[in-house]
């Protein structure tokens, strides 16, 4: 009796032509997908920004004003919103506090800005983030206005 010839094995594994092949594709793949996400940070961070100062820290001044009869001044700041403010003008009936936290940070971690009389809203409050320079009075300011 004869014996079959000896089966070889399967092979295993990828050859270097295949794993190259992989390569390029997930290369293409990055090349169109990651300029489309890249900016996204940002656009969320800008939105962050706007939706504080337009919904919470707006609503917040705009009780204190009606239980007071004015916005905190400049001095007093966003503080008044938290703590019952000292100094003039005096909130007579300040029901605080107005946050349930402390006042945010922008989303690039820099205090928000607040006037009272406001530069751009002279018979109301400026409220700004300076935006991500982190300098007042450049384009990319986020504001009430």
């Amino acid at each position: 009796m004869t014996m079959p010839p000896p089966r070889r094995r399967a092979r295993r594994g990828f050859t270097l032509i295949e794993l190259l092949l992989v390569m390029v594709i997930i290369a293409v793949l990055a090349a169109l997908v990651l300029p489309k996400l890249t900016g996204r940070g940002e656009e969320a961070r800008i939105s962050a920004a706007q939706s504080q100062i337009n919904s919470m820290l707006s609503t917040a001044l705009n009780v204190y004003e009606v239980d007071n009869g004015h916005h905190p001044s400049t001095a007093q700041g966003l503080a008044a919103l938290r703590a019952q403010p000292s100094g003039a003008p005096e909130p007579k009936k300040w029901k605080g506090p107005y946050l349930d936290r402390e006042v945010p940070l922008d989303p690039w971690q820099n205090e928000y800005v607040y006037r009272c009389p406001g530069t751009r809203n002279p018979d109301g409050y400026d409220l700004l983030s300076m935006g991500p320079d982190g300098q007042e009075g450049t384009e990319d300011d986020i504001g009430n206005w």
